[in-house]
C-alpha cells in the first residue's frame, strides 16, 4: 500500500511488562507496508534494574519522542500505557495517542491501584518473575511456535513500575483511541468497562491480549483507520 500524507507521522510503539522492542517485530512490517514510519521503545523496567520504575520509563520516552521530527502517535499496550500517560503530552508533537488493552489511568493512580493494592511485599519482591501461565494469560490466540518464542523472551519486571503513581495524564490533552482486546484473559474487564468517558474513541478486537502477535494485519488496519478518526476530532483543549 502506498504512503499518503496521513502517514508523514511517525508511530512509536510502546511495550508492556516483561516485554521488550521485540514483540513488535510482526506489526512493523504491516505497519510500514501500509505507510507508516515506526519507532520502537525499549523500557527500563523489564531490564533486571528493580529501580527502573515508571518514571525512569517515562523519561526514556520522553527522550526517544523528543529525538523524533514531524507530528506523532503513540501506541502503549498494557502496563505501557502508564509511563507514556505520564509523558505524551510533554512533548509537543505528539497528536494522537492509542491505548491497546492498556492501563489508561488518571493522576494519582497506578497500575495496581484499580485491583486493590499489590499482591506482593516490594521489599522482598523488587523484581515480579514471568508468570508461570504467560502463554495462556498474554499468547491465548497466537500461533503455538510465535508464542512460545516470545515466551522465552519475557523479562522479569521491576515492581515499582507497577506502584509509582501518575501526576500528569496525556489523554487529558491529546486525542485519545482506546482498544479492547474481547477475549483479553490478563487485563481486567473491570478497567475497560471505565474507559469510554476518557477515551474519545474505543474499539473492539476479537482477539487475547497481544493482537501484534496473533492478527498484526488486522491490527495494523485498525491503527490506521483510528489514527484517521482522531485526526478528524477538534482539538482539545489544554489544561
Amino acid at each position: 500500500m502506498v504512503a499518503d500524507a496521513a502517514h508523514e507521522r511517525t508511530l512509536v510503539l510502546v511495550h508492556g511488562a516483561w516485554h521488550g522492542a521485540w514483540a513488535w517485530e510482526l506489526l512493523v512490517p504491516q505497519l510500514a507496508a501500509r505507510g507508516w514510519r515506526t519507532s520502537t521503545v525499549d523500557l527500563l523496567s523489564a531490564s533486571g534494574d528493580p529501580e527502573a520504575g515508571m518514571y525512569r520509563d517515562a523519561e526514556v520516552i520522553r527522550e526517544h519522542l523528543a529525538g523524533i521530527d514531524g507530528p506523532i502517535t503513540v501506541l502503549a499496550h498494557s502496563y505501557g500505557g502508564l509511563p507514556v500517560t505520564e509523558v505524551a503530552a510533554t512533548v509537543p508533537r505528539v497528536t494522537q495517542l492509542i491505548y491497546l488493552a492498556a492501563h489508561m489511568l488518571d493522576v494519582g493512580e497506578y497500575v495496581l491501584g484499580p485491583t486493590g493494592g499489590p499482591w506482593f511485599d516490594p521489599e522482598e519482591t523488587p523484581l515480579l518473575p514471568v508468570p508461570d501461565s504467560s502463554t495462556v494469560l498474554m499468547y491465548a490466540d497466537v500461533a503455538a511456535d510465535v508464542a512460545e518464542a516470545a515466551v522465552v523472551r519475557l523479562r522479569p519486571q521491576s515492581s515499582l513500575s507497577f506502584l509509582e503513581p501518575l501526576t500528569r495524564a496525556a489523554w487529558r490533552r491529546l486525542p485519545s483511541a482506546f482498544v479492547v482486546c474481547d477475549e483479553d484473559r490478563i487485563f481486567p474487564p473491570v478497567l475497560a468497562e471505565t474507559l469510554p468517558p476518557k477515551a474519545d474513541l474505543v474499539r473492539h478486537m476479537p482477539t487475547s491480549h497481544s493482537p501484534f502477535l496473533s492478527q498484526p494485519a488486522d491490527l495494523a488496519d485498525l491503527i490506521g483507520e483510528i489514527s484517521a478518526e482522531l485526526a478528524a476530532l477538534p482539538d482539545k483543549i489544554s489544561s
